[in-house]
């Protein structure tokens, strides 16, 4: 038998296999990319176009050049190996000298963990510098801290990143009552995240499984701070993050997912 004849429309074996392979396609199209999509409730009540771009892991819309004025990004931290790898004691003393009068009010003395201001014992020293560059360049709004931060050089801001990273970390902000265990929930976003609505897992940046530059750690923090700074994102509100990761992260989740996570966060041994 010839090849020809095999790969002919005219030989009903070969026009079964190919019409049923199509439909194999498409009916796997069709529950894949739109039925149990819709029928998830991560999608909510997004449109059908929406739901097949989510479930096929590409945005529904496009850039269109419409936030071309958008304000600049927060642009990338650059970590040399000093000094904030080894940093020196008179770098540490100058830090400490620095806080103890202009951060402990807000920070706590040995930047120990608050309700309304992060917890800085033990932050990584890139997370320190960056913020408190953003808050001096005006990226990052806070009036209190902007005051504080205006005149001081960068090598203030640097003896500052080296005195709060060489701390011990505060114990847990909150701790679980007996027997409860973490929401469930939030141990799946901040370990797996959500492919579906591409939500990455927390840990791929801010430690766990990985860790980004200037990415805090999270554990110990305040609920109440961790939750107020993620619906801040969300709503656009802070915006100096780099490359708007944490944005596009926060305006995926709920307002349960969020108060989710910063309890798992702040009881995080």
């Amino acid at each position: 038998m010839s090849d020809e004849r095999v790969f002919s429309l005219r030989n009903p074996w070969f026009t079964w296999s190919v019409g049923g392979t199509i439909a194999i396609a498409i009916v796997g199209i069709l529950i894949g990319f739109i039925w149990l999509p819709s029928a998830s409730s991560a999608f909510g009540d997004r449109g059908l176009w929406a739901t097949i771009c989510g479930a096929a892991g590409v945005p529904s819309s496009w850039y269109n050049g419409a936030r071309a004025n958008a304000p600049v990004p927060s642009d990338v931290v650059v970590l040399p190996p000093s000094p904030w790898v080894h940093p020196t004691a008179d770098s540490i003393g100058r830090g400490a000298t620095i806080a103890t009068q202009n951060c402990s009010m807000c920070h706590g003395v040995l930047g120990t963990t608050q309700v309304t201001a992060p917890a800085l014992a033990g932050q990584y020293p890139d997370v320190v510098y960056k913020e408190l560059r953003d808050y001096q360049s005006g990226l990052r709004q806070n009036a209190v801290m902007q005051a504080i931060i205006a005149a001081r050089s960068n090598e203030d801001l640097q003896d500052l990143a080296a005195y709060y990273s060489s701390l011990a970390r505060a114990p847990a902000a909150e701790v679980l009552p007996r027997g409860e265990e973490p929401d469930a929930n939030a141990v799946k976003l901040a370990m797996q995240g959500d492919p579906e609505r591409n939500i990455a897992p927390c840990a791929a940046c801010h430690g766990q499984l990985d860790r980004k530059g200037a990415a805090p750690w999270l554990g110990r923090q305040s609920s109440v701070y961790l939750a107020a700074q993620m619906h801040a994102f969300a709503t656009g509100a802070r915006h100096n993050d780099i490359n708007e990761q944490m944005r596009n992260v926060a305006r995926q989740l709920t307002p349960e997912e969020i108060d989710g996570l910063a309890k798992y966060y702040a009881a995080m041994p």
